[in-house]
């Protein structure tokens, strides 16, 4: 029973360590990784607080030297995934029922625990397992998660603060109840943070959920259930496991009690399990909710009046972090004849200074990308380019997965704007751009407004004013996240919620109140203190 109003702490950013040479944070993260390629993982499922071994083992191996095998996660099929959602109906009731401030604790508490003793552990997790470099690993698995559990536990408070108002001798008041019904999670290899966003953001409105992570992701999602159990989640709240994405499909969106899910993932994904849960409508209690951020064809647009070297750099950066498996990456650049000379000789300058290399070399700015499916998918789109003669790649277009899944970071220069690598997301260290006249820069505008059927991030870079506008006018809706003199990554929590629209997702913004709102059911509640005793108006009496 909650007695008092209680005021949450203001949360803050978690700062960005800067992993220098010399550093005390450098020194012990790579103590972590030392320590993580030494250690033979055995990862159990986690349902209803009991750790569950199926003996079907799966390696996990670094992606950047896939012959080292850091463990085993036991696989899980239907049954456990059924186990999954009785654990979490079992305990429905109870959770829902724990006071907000006890349900905001737990989260707080995951968000230091993170932030202190379990840093180092997670980051080298996301370095092995999701080959991340240190900064990467830094910014995704340390900052962004603690971010989400700290500002996502402050927009609870200001939720259920939010009340209406009452007239006189009225009383009415406003409940965010959690959907009834268990919640459930299917979350990307890319982001540590969105695996575990994705789950808590529910759970801390009072839900209970079923967690499915990639299977590359599977190593951090385990530090990270590790880090909640540790910060008093109870048992059966939210229950991770291992099983195909088809398997847990199967299974959840035949539930009756399937409340709702929260997804990121590729747009074909999620457009499959949409017209599922609409095929099944009928059998569910209520329904459902469905959030989804999906792909992306981002990109950057240079006006005639941008700065060459900030062109370049953002290209370098928002096209080539993390080898491009970012949903914001840029993948399309729209840049001037005026500027590209230099632009180019910038951009592949920037390219030669790659190093590139397993994420235990700090020095390695390129890493591996996630898997051998991802490599082949990758290669295959650079050699369509390479076939096509209206494309010239300038730079990279070398692929060698002998050890480890590298693709080098590649440029592509195209004379057809509607070329496949400019309309259809690679997901992978792949950037194509298309040259336009400098006096065109409207015209292009429509062109990229136009050529991707995604929506989630795009930026545009000039020091005219009137170009700006314009460009924010004319690419409203090409980009649910728009950048302005900057590359199209890096959003951070609680200053630029993300998601993005048309068939880049539902556009409900992680990161934002608006996202906890998706998880609860309003009721409305008018007291009257004074009921009438007749139910006649006074309009109803003789002149």
């Amino acid at each position: 029973m909650s007695t008092g109003f209680f005021h949450l702490p203001i949360p803050k950013n978690e700062p960005v360590l800067s992993y220098a040479p010399g550093s005390r944070e450098r020194a012990s993260l790579k103590k972590a990784i030392d320590e993580a390629r030494a250690t033979t993982l055995d990862i159990p499922m986690y349902i209803g607080g009991e750790e569950v071994r199926t003996g079907k083992k799966k390696a996990i191996a670094p992606p950047h030297d896939h012959k080292h095998v850091l463990g085993h996660f036991h696989e899980g099929d239907k049954s456990h995934v059924e186990q999954a959602i009785q654990a979490a109906l079992n305990a429905k009731e109870l959770w829902a029922n724990l006071s907000w401030e006890n349900r905001a604790s737990i989260f707080l508490k995951a968000a230091d625990l993170l932030a202190g003793p379990y840093r180092y552990k997670m980051n080298a997790a996301t370095m092995l397992g999701q080959s991340k470099n240190a900064f990467q690993a830094e910014i995704d698995s340390a900052c962004e998660l603690i971010d989400f559990l700290r500002f996502n536990v402050y927009f609870m408070g200001q939720i259920y603060s939010e009340q209406p108002e009452s007239s006189p001798g009225i009383w009415n008041r406003m409940e965010y109840r959690p959907l009834e019904g268990f919640c459930f999670a299917l979350t990307p290899f890319n982001f540590t943070a969105i695996g575990g966003n994705l789950p808590t953001s529910m759970a801390m409105m009072g839900n209970t959920v079923v967690w499915k992570p990639a299977n590359t992701q599977v190593y951090s999602a385990s530090v990270f259930m590790q880090i909640l159990r540790e910060a008093g989640l109870p048992d059966g709240v939210i229950n991770l496991v291992y099983v195909s994405g088809p398997t847990a499909g199967d299974v959840i969106f035949n539930h009756r009690d399937f409340a709702g899910i929260q997804f990121t993932g590729s747009t074909g994904v999620f457009q499959g399990m949409w017209k599922t849960i609409g095929a099944n409508i009928a059998r569910y209690k209520s329904y459902p909710r469905i959030v989804g951020e999906t792909g992306g064809k981002d990109f950057v647009v240079a006006h005639k009046s941008a700065h060459p070297k900030e062109v370049a750099t953002a290209l370098s950066r928002g096209a080539f972090e993390f080898q491009g498996q970012k949903c914001s990456a840029a993948s399309r650049a729209y840049i001037p004849s005026n500027l590209w000379d230099e632009v180019k000789n910038n951009l592949l300058a920037d390219l030669k200074s790659f190093k590139m290399g397993g994420t235990e070399d700090f020095g390695n700015f390129i890493n591996a990308v996630i898997d051998e499916k991802a490599f082949d998918s990758i290669a295959g789109y650079i050699e369509k380019a390479r076939q096509n003669p209206m494309n010239e790649i300038i730079a990279g277009g070398k692929c060698d997965k002998s050890k480890g899944y590298f693709i080098e970071p590649t440029v592509i220069l195209t004379k057809d704007p509607s070329s496949i690598t400019m309309c259809e997301e690679i997901f992978g260290p792949v950037l194509t751009i298309y040259v336009y006249h400098a006096e065109n820069f409207e015209q292009t505008l429509e062109l990229v407004d136009q050529t991707s059927p995604y929506a989630l991030t795009g930026s545009i870079l000039s020091r005219d004013r009137y170009a700006i506008e314009l460009a924010t006018r004319k690419l409203t809706n090409a980009a649910g996240n728009f950048y302005i003199n900057d590359k199209p990554t890096g959003a951070v929590v609680g200053q630029q919620p993300f998601g993005g629209a048309r068939g880049s997702g539902t556009n409900d913004k992680a990161g934002a109140k608006v996202n906890l709102l998706r998880w609860v059911s309003l009721r409305t509640i008018k007291e009257t203190f004074v009921p009438p005793t007749d139910y006649r108006y006074p309009f109803l009496e003789k002149e």
